[in-house]
């Protein structure tokens, strides 16, 4: 069976505005276009905006679908089982969440009495899916999911001690670059301290660390004001510039 743009774009729900931008990027191109100039779609392009609309609903960016599906050995049933799998990891999410909701909201009402560690996993969880709404797409376009899922994981597995040390060194980067701000000098001890510092932090999450994936970091703060205003609103001042300069100076 095949379908205008506009009948596709009625049965899956999406605008035809999409259906003609993924054809400008190369990423679902017409089975033809006939002689009214009108784009034509089979049943192939059917499976495969399936395919596309399974990985966006799990917030994959539209460069890392397009590399995907453009993999020589790209196999529609390996893809299906990863998303699968990638919703059942998501569902896992959802429920521990609701879990732990639940249980806080019976807390608040007196019905049971939480423990620290309860409240402790539930703040995690909250956090990882806070960040997910507002830098999600980002971050994974820019480091991938892969790693992303790796990072959630690891900082769902803190201990309350290594999450109050994670505190304490960023409490301590905060206070460092407010100090250095007054009095700027690159080239200072504080400015190395601050460097390892956010480094150490950092470390408390990702997978591995790099000095490119540093530094492609800190562009993001300058780039997106979403990221950089965590830190002014933390200093109540201008620093985001000050702690990029500092970690280009330090991962020459």
């Amino acid at each position: 069976m095949k379908y205008t743009i506009k009948k596709l774009a009625e049965m899956t729900g999406i605008t035809t505005r999409t259906l003609r931008y993924y054809d400008d990027i190369n990423l679902l191109k017409p089975s033809e276009v006939n002689e009214n100039n009108y784009r034509i779609y089979d049943e192939k392009n059917v499976n495969k905006l399936q395919q596309i609309l399974f990985y966006r609903s799990l917030n994959f960016p539209l460069q890392e679908i397009k590399k995907i599906m453009d993999d020589p050995n790209f196999s529609r049933i390996d893809a299906l089982k990863q998303q699968q799998q990638l919703l059942l990891q998501e569902q896992e999410k959802i429920n521990t969440l609701l879990t732990n909701i639940d249980l806080t909201i019976k807390d608040y009402q007196g019905e049971i009495e939480m423990t620290d560690t309860e409240r402790f996993t539930a703040f995690k969880e909250t956090r990882i899916s806070e960040n997910e709404v507002k830098y999600g797409a980002e971050i994974r376009q820019k480091y991938g999911s892969k790693t992303i899922e790796q990072s959630n994981q690891k900082f769902s597995k803190l201990s309350e001690v290594e999450f109050q040390q994670m505190q304490a060194v960023e409490k301590a980067l905060i206070d460092d670059l407010v100090a250095l701000k007054q009095h700027p000098d690159l080239d200072s001890q504080l400015a190395q301290k601050i460097y390892q510092e956010h480094k150490q932090w950092l470390e408390y999450t990702w997978p591995s660390y790099t000095k490119k994936a540093h530094r492609g970091l800190v562009d993001m703060y300058i780039s997106d004001a979403r990221f950089g205003d965590y830190y002014d609103k933390k200093t109540n001042m201008p620093v985001v510039q000050l702690l990029h300069d500092v970690i280009y100076e330090y991962t020459k």
